[in-house]
């Protein structure tokens, strides 16, 4: 059902519609995902519809706040205010976006600071390293994938790759093309609310089946920049990538997530170094 309701946040969400994908009623089906996901249907949809929003205005060309709150799924600039105000105490026309961006990236670095991953040093806000961004075409890809909970917590995302490679060498996949990927961006969205998805590529139709999904990706252009090296390197990449390429580009955001593409298996080069491409969806 998140597969759904992420696809396309400008659809509209109906109770009743997501109740019949899942087949259950509308009532068991609010009771299962609020549950599960720690949220209504409604509070999640209009949380996401609101982060999405705060992208565009962190990360996208400038745009007025209406064409923002119909980019994000509202009907209306109204709604889309009111929403906001509730949400963040302020309207949106006087969202402090900087500070916002300041405070996660903050976040982050402690969270990476206390992850399996190494984070070393402070990181600058600058490109020291000479990123090379390749613009490039990418096709459609169905991948089958694990989705992590709070994935800046603990090993959570290594047991997950550990148990897909596994089912992935049962399918005799697991030298298929490895991705990471989360459709909230932890430059908005609070580290405990985001979900991480290990993935590999599907040559061919496979089931879904236990905790592991299915999942197709349309065609889309994406903002190549591979890297190797360590944790700290791959953050100063994503912010040199989103805080300064992206808004001196003649790009905008797509609303697909942005990738980690593995070059190998997940973490064959243990937790200190990473050998991956970064694929930002553009458009």
């Amino acid at each position: 059902m998140i597969d759904h309701i992420v696809a396309d946040l400008t659809r509209p969400v109906s109770l009743t519609k997501l109740a019949q994908l899942a087949d259950l009623s509308p009532f068991h089906f609010h009771r299962v995902f609020q549950a599960m996901v720690g949220e209504t249907p409604n509070e999640f949809v209009k949380r996401l519809r609101l982060e999405r929003s705060l992208y565009l205005m962190s990360f996208g060309k400038r745009k007025s706040l209406t064409d923002i709150a119909l980019d994000s799924g509202f009907s209306s600039s109204s709604d889309f205010t009111r929403s906001f105000k509730q949400r963040y105490g302020v309207a949106p026309s006087k969202f402090d976006v900087a500070a916002w961006r300041s405070e996660h990236h903050e976040r982050i670095e402690a969270a990476a600071a206390e992850s399996p991953f190494k984070l070393t040093e402070k990181l600058p806000r600058t490109n020291p390293d000479h990123f090379r961004v390749r613009v490039r075409e990418m096709p459609a890809r169905t991948v089958a994938y694990i989705r992590v909970s709070n994935p800046y917590q603990g090993d959570a995302v290594v047991q997950a790759a550990q148990r897909l490679l596994s089912w992935a060498e049962t399918h005799r996949i697991a030298d298929n093309q490895w991705y990471g990927y989360q459709f909230e961006s932890p430059q908005v969205t609070a580290l405990e609310l985001c979900h991480y998805c290990v993935a590999v590529e599907l040559k061919t139709e496979i089931q879904a089946e236990g905790e592991v999904g299915v999942y197709h990706f349309p065609p889309m252009l994406v903002a190549e920049v591979v890297m190797k090296g360590g944790i700290d390197l791959e953050i100063r990449l994503l912010r040199w990538l989103y805080g300064s390429w992206l808004p001196r580009s003649k790009y905008v955001p797509a609303d697909q997530p942005c990738f980690e593409a593995w070059l190998g298996k997940p973490f064959a080069h243990g937790f200190e170094h990473f050998e991956l491409a970064i694929h930002l969806p553009i458009k």
